[in-house]
């Protein structure tokens, strides 16, 4: 398999959201002596998060917009709409303070040496680059999908991010923990690796933790990638 670039889903497999989710809900809980499942409220409002715009196509709002409509809607739902405007902020800006996973930091540092190596995301840039700056993450590029006006899985998304690289895309091995990306990816014509990121959701684990496609690669984890990377 002949690979000159690598391209990575970044929210989920890149990035610990629920962690982060989970800790800024219980935050805003403590405060005002709500006990709730946080895991159940912070996958909730992902999933609102990931209807709103998954596939969406020249809309005129972002993904932190979306991160702002849907925490009010779950919120909502869970009976929290009292929370001051400071303490929505504070929840809000979580997702600009995320942690990477542990073993993402030093497998990026040695792609990069080989390879060069793309954030391929559906989140904003200024969010990628909070939490780049915040985990020491260097990336060779980052390429959202609020830059390109197209968002995964619409098949233009990957078009263009292959054009923008100059590469053809059979070059390009997309990183990814969901299937629905790197079933996309692959009818793109893009080289695919799963990633098992299994505390993507929390205890309740995520909802497709397995490959559902034939992908070139399936790995437990980074360093194993790094690996296989290098084998090529």
């Amino acid at each position: 398999m002949r690979v000159k670039a690598l391209t990575f889903d970044t929210g989920g497999t890149v990035l610990d959201w629920h962690g982060g989710l989970v800790r800024a809900l219980s935050r805003a809980g403590v405060t005002h002596g709500v006990t709730l499942d946080w895991h159940e409220v912070a996958n909730h409002w992902r999933r609102c998060a990931m209807k709103a715009i998954v596939g969406q196509v020249r809309p005129a709002f972002n993904m932190d917009d979306v991160h702002r409509s849907t925490l009010a809607e779950t919120l909502a739902h869970y009976g929290l709409a009292g929370l001051g405007p400071a303490e929505v902020e504070d929840v809000w800006s979580e997702w600009h303070r995320l942690d990477a996973w542990a073993d993402f930091p030093q497998a990026l540092a040695e792609l990069r040496r080989m390879l060069p190596v793309v954030s391929f995301t559906m989140l904003p840039t200024s969010l990628v680059i909070d939490v780049s700056r915040r985990n020491g993450l260097a990336w060779d590029a980052v390429i959202s999908c609020e830059m390109l006006g197209v968002y995964k899985p619409h098949l233009e998304a990957y078009a263009t991010t292959a054009k923008w690289l100059g590469l053809d895309p059979s070059d390009i091995l997309m990183v990814a923990c969901h299937n629905f990306d790197l079933n996309a990816a692959q009818k793109a014509g893009y080289r695919t690796a799963f990633i098992r990121r299994p505390d993507e959701w929390g205890p309740a684990g995520p909802p497709d933790p397995h490959p559902n496609m034939a992908y070139d690669l399936v790995e437990d984890g980074f360093a194993a990638l790094v690996r296989r990377v290098e084998s090529l």
